[in-house]
């Protein structure tokens, strides 16, 4: 299956994209610029600069949405003017930053860092409950990426890109804590990055480097491969009003300096559904 090219090369490092129903747009960030992109029916580029960093962003039941900055949580409103509202500093370090994120089935909104040379071990992830409380999850990670439950909400798929692997995370929401973590997949031919999970169980992950979107069964079986005409893919979704579209957003961060083509986003129709993104309830 081949995705099709839908907007020029918008972003430097384009990540992070969701479908917002209420707009009806695909939004993505434009991560090191801070800039929130969206794209509607028409296929038409919207941008709006946020602050100056970006790094995932989830619907907001109370309206705009939750996002992740550089050190912390934030909040960002929808009026397309102001920039995101820190909710406080997580650590000081500037060598450390947020990256992928997105909301579990309580409410609570989950993102994860990276040392940004990608130091092993430095990561962390967090989850910011609904009251404004922060949790650690994970520890000891190299570059916190993909995150999304399973349909019935029993688990989680998370990538974190240093170990090449996708894997399933159990989680107690009531702790909250992530009580076990196995093996999904290994995946070969690229850097597992973000991931989005469809309405039939399917997990499709970005390859980073890899030119292409995996999807495994819940089995763990490589059932389809999206080959994508840039480099580095770097996360999926399901969009569009039924949530039939895979969006695909790629990074201009490491791909050949003559491909045009590097940060744009991407689209096919594979036949199958996704999930509605879950909010946060904050």
């Amino acid at each position: 299956m081949e995705a099709e090219q839908v907007t020029p090369a918008v972003a430097e490092h384009g990540e992070g994209p969701v479908w917002d129903a209420r707009s009806g747009e695909l939004l993505s960030v434009d991560m090191h610029r801070g800039d929130l992109i969206a794209v509607d029916r028409a296929d038409t580029v919207r941008r709006r600069h946020t602050g100056d960093l970006l790094a995932a962003l989830r619907p907001r039941t109370q309206g705009g949405w939750v996002v992740g900055l550089a050190r912390g949580f934030g909040l960002l409103d929808d009026d397309g003017t102001s920039v995101a509202r820190p909710l406080g500093e997580l650590w000081t370090d500037p060598s450390v930053r947020m990256n992928d994120g997105a909301c579990d089935p309580a409410g609570g909104f989950w993102c994860g860092s990276m040392e940004v040379d990608a130091a092993p071990g430095r990561g962390e992830l967090y989850r910011l409950a609904p009251d404004g409380s922060v949790a650690t999850m994970l520890t000891g990670l190299t570059i916190s990426n993909g995150l999304c439950w399973s349909p019935d909400g029993s688990h989680a798929y998370y990538v974190d890109s240093g170990t090449g692997t996708v894997d399933v995370l159990t989680v107690d929401l009531d702790v909250p804590s992530v009580t076990g973590r196995r093996q999904f997949v290994a995946v070969e031919g690229g850097l597992p990055d973000g991931l989005t999970v469809d309405a039939d169980g399917g997990v499709w992950v970005a390859l980073y480097g890899g030119s292409a979107v995996h999807r495994y069964t819940p089995d763990g079986a490589l059932d389809v491969i999206v080959r994508v005409p840039t480099t580095h893919p770097t996360a999926c979704t399901f969009g569009g009003p039924g949530l039939d579209e895979l969006w695909i957003t790629t990074s201009a961060q490491g791909a050949d300096p003559s491909d045009d083509r590097a940060g744009a986003l991407y689209r096919c129709r594979p036949g199958m559904r996704g999930l509605e993104p879950l909010p946060y309830q904050g």
